[in-house]
């Protein structure tokens, strides 16, 4: 089981920044120098992110750069689900939960619910959208729920595994941005996982699946970044939400993260194409809020013991140190 890749930082600045494709490693967790790599290393060797004041206002021209970073800035979801409606004539919007059981997302429009009577969502798995296969596997795991079998579905940032594309923007934990001239760094603070977006126009000819697949961006109107992301890799564990839908190595994914006039909200517009899972297009939105704080150190697996019970899914683990 291979995991995205969380040590190809710099020692020493942006002399050697690797530039390879989304290699995944197993995850093991030795140490973790990662965290202040990025704040002295990475971000100390690219002047054009440290020089970023964080409580700047963006100025925009169709010809500039949106500053999505900086030393400090982080972005913070505000949605566990997407459950925001797309822009007016967009395609089929996210998945849905089935009427018949209610549900109520544990986290959206930026706070969490820590009270209350909690279920686990049961998804609309008669949706037309859905290939035969798909809707059969989602609803093995709403019976998963239903009979006991399992008391929690699965989902990816609950278990510490990777979200994938476009499911990582789902993660609650801070985001941050490191742009340079040839590339763009998201980077979550949750196991500091990191996916790189290759500044050019052309994919390579020969991709190798993975986590996070390989993306390639560019910058539009001065406060867009626009990714186009494929070779992502399907089978157990790879979803593109948080309602366990499937996909497979067919998956195509479009983002359009535009940046508010104020710099204080992201918004992502996003495309998913996948036609051995999906008989159309989805069109999904995630939106962030903007917090001045430093990167920190997070690490998930540290226990993986199912201290209640639950007969959790079980937490990705190394079948080989990663030195």
């Amino acid at each position: 089981m291979k995991l995205p890749h969380r040590r190809q930082f710099l020692s020493a600045g942006a002399a050697a920044l690797p530039f390879a494709p989304h290699v995944a490693r197993a995850q093991a967790y030795p140490s973790r120098p990662v965290s202040r790599l990025l704040v002295s290393g990475v971000v100390a060797g690219f002047l054009v992110v440290t020089l970023i004041s964080p409580f700047c206002v963006a100025a925009f021209g169709t010809d500039s750069i949106p500053q999505l970073g900086g030393r400090n800035v982080r972005w913070n979801a505000n949605f566990w689900d997407f459950q925001l409606d797309p822009p007016p004539g967009s395609a089929h919007g996210p998945m849905k939960t089935d009427p018949k059981y209610p549900y109520v997302s544990q986290c959206q429009n930026g706070g969490c619910n820590t009270r209350g009577d909690l279920r686990p969502p049961i998804v609309d798995t008669k949706d037309p959208i859905l290939k035969p296969w798909a809707a059969k596997h989602m609803q093995e795991t709403n019976e998963e729920v239903l009979s006991g079998k399992m008391a929690i579905p699965f989902t990816s940032q609950s278990r510490c595994w990777p979200g994938g594309v476009p499911g990582q923007l789902l993660f609650l934990q801070p985001m941050y941005f490191i742009q340079t001239p040839k590339q763009v760094w998201m980077i979550w603070e949750r196991d500091n996982f990191v996916r790189r977006i290759y500044l050019t126009d052309k994919h390579s000819e020969n991709v190798k699946p993975s986590w996070f697949g390989e993306s390639i961006g560019h910058y539009e109107g001065g406060d867009t970044l626009v990714v186009d992301t494929i070779g992502l890799a399907g089978g157990r564990n790879h979803y593109i939400d948080s309602f366990r839908t499937p996909h497979t190595e067919k998956l195509h994914v479009v983002e359009r993260f535009t940046i508010s006039k104020d710099a204080r909200t992201l918004t992502a517009i996003i495309t998913v194409e996948d036609p051995d899972t999906f008989n159309g297009p989805l069109t999904l939105k995630q939106t962030w809020r903007r917090n001045e704080t430093e990167v920190r150190e997070w690490v998930c697996a540290e226990d993986d013991a199912d201290h209640f019970n639950h007969n959790l899914h079980p937490m990705p683990r190394a079948n080989k140190p990663d030195f």
